[in-house]
C-alpha cells in the first residue's frame, strides 16, 4: 500500500459534543495537512470520560450516543478520504458501553466494544464480548480500548484476525491508588508505554496509541500518545502534552521486515498453551 501517515492524538474531551466535535474537527484537519491518512483519537473523544473510575455519578455520565448519531456521522463527513477513529458512550437499548468506531467518508467501517473493565467501570458501562479485525483503505485494523491492552490476548487476538495496525484508545488516568508527585514517576505512566511497545513488538504490528489529557471530576489523564514500530519501538510520541503524534512508515514492508527471521504469529504453539482462560 506505500506509505501511510499515522497519527496518534493526546487531547481532552469533555461532556459538550459541539465542543468535542469542533476539537475533532481542528485535529482532523491538522492531521490532513500533515500528511496523515489514519488518525486515532483518544477514548471518550465524543462526550469525555467518567469522572470517578471507583465510584462513577450516575447522574454524571457521559452522553450515550447510538452507532450512527448525527455526531458519529459528522465525525465520518470530516475524516472525507482519512480513516479516523475515536472512542464513544454507545448506547444500545438500555445497555451502555465504552465504545471505539472507525470512520472515513463512506461510514463506519469498524466498531469496538471494551471488553475489559477496571475497578468501578462495570457500574456505568456493560462489557464487549469479542476482538475483529477490520478492512480500511489505511490497511486492516483491530482497536482497542483502555484496559484491553493490558492483557496480551486481546491484541493477539486481533493480530490473528490480520490486524497490521492496532489502534489502542485511551482515557488513561494517573495511579488512583499512589499517585507519583512527577508524572514520569507514576506507575501507570511507565506501564502505558510498556502495554504500547510490548504489543506492538510481541505480534510485530504498528500500534498507534491514543489518550487523554488534562483532568476530568477526579480522574487525570496522562497524553503520551504514541505511533510504535512492529520491533517495539516508538516512532512518534507527544509525551504528557496535548498533540498528535505522527509518523511516516510502509506498514506492510516494516511488518515483512520484523517477521523475516523471526515470525511470532507463525512459530506460535497452542497446543502448548494450557492456561485457564
Amino acid at each position: 500500500m506505500g506509505l501511510l501517515g499515522i497519527g496518534a492524538t493526546a487531547a481532552s474531551f469533555g461532556r459538550d459534543l459541539a465542543f468535542d466535535t469542533d476539537r475533532i474537527a481542528a485535529l482532523i484537519e491538522h492531521a490532513r495537512r500533515s500528511g496523515v491518512g489514519l488518525l486515532v483519537l483518544p477514548d471518550a473523544a465524543l462526550g469525555g470520560y467518567l469522572d470517578d473510575l471507583r465510584h462513577p455519578d450516575p447522574a454524571a455520565l457521559p452522553p450515550a450516543l447510538g452507532l450512527d448519531d448525527s455526531y458519529v456521522r459528522k465525525v465520518a463527513g470530516l475524516a472525507a478520504e482519512m480513516v479516523v477513529c475515536l472512542g464513544f458512550c454507545e448506547a444500545d437499548g438500555d445497555r451502555r458501553y465504552n465504545s471505539a468506531v472507525c470512520v472515513s467518508g463512506d461510514g463506519v467501517l469498524g466498531h469496538h466494544r471494551k471488553v475489559h473493565q477496571p475497578a468501578g467501570e462495570s457500574a456505568a458501562y456493560s462489557a464487549g464480548d469479542s476482538f475483529r479485525a477490520f478492512d480500511t483503505p489505511a490497511g486492516r485494523i483491530g482497536m482497542l480500548i483502555d484496559y484491553d491492552k493490558t492483557f496480551p490476548e486481546s491484541a493477539r487476538a486481533l493480530a490473528l484476525d490480520g490486524a497490521e495496525i492496532l489502534a489502542c484508545l485511551s482515557a488513561w488516568p494517573t495511579s488512583i491508588t499512589n499517585r507519583a508527585p512527577r508524572m514520569a514517576q507514576d506507575r501507570q505512566s511507565r506501564l502505558f508505554d510498556l502495554y504500547d511497545q510490548a504489543r506492538a513488538a510481541e505480534n510485530q504490528v504498528v500500534l498507534a496509541s491514543s489518550n487523554q489529557t488534562g483532568a476530568h471530576g477526579r480522574m487525570r489523564f496522562l497524553g503520551q500518545a504514541k505511533v510504535v514500530g512492529p520491533a517495539g519501538d516508538i516512532l512518534a510520541r507527544t509525551w504528557s502534552k496535548a498533540g498528535v503524534a505522527t509518523a511516516v512508515l510502509d506498514v506492510q514492508a516494516e511488518i515483512a521486515l520484523a517477521r523475516r527471521v523471526l515470525n511470532h504469529l507463525g512459530e506460535l504453539r497452542p497446543a502448548s498453551y494450557r492456561g485457564r482462560g
